[in-house]
């Protein structure tokens, strides 16, 4: 069961602010702050009979960044040119597939 709690401590270092918000980058007075969604889940268990065990997983994305300059912050979203193929190809194929009906 040790094994399992120190598991769950060390996940307070793989999910904190720092994960989600890079560290700021300036260049000729902008100052950008990329931004990532970070998602973690983890799990264990185990017995008086039997050793415990789990594990941890964490994954992250970028989602975009603040943009500074001149005293303003303006928010730019990332593109993941991926994702919308994918989802452009899914939406292709449910339209075909109800077309076909």
């Amino acid at each position: 069961m040790a094994n399992v709690d120190e598991m769950f401590a060390g996940t307070h270092d793989a999910i904190t602010v720092k994960r989600v918000y890079g560290d700021p980058i300036e260049s000729e007075g902008v100052t950008i702050v990329p931004a990532a969604k970070v998602l973690g889940a983890g799990g264990g268990g185990g017995d008086a009979e039997h050793n415990g065990g789990g594990g941890f997983r964490v994954g992250a994305r970028p989602v975009g960044a603040y943009v500074i300059k001149g005293g303003e912050v303006t928010w730019q979203p990332a593109v993941d040119v991926n994702r919308i193929v994918a989802l452009t190809a899914l939406a292709g194929i449910v339209l075909a597939l109800v077309l076909r009906r």
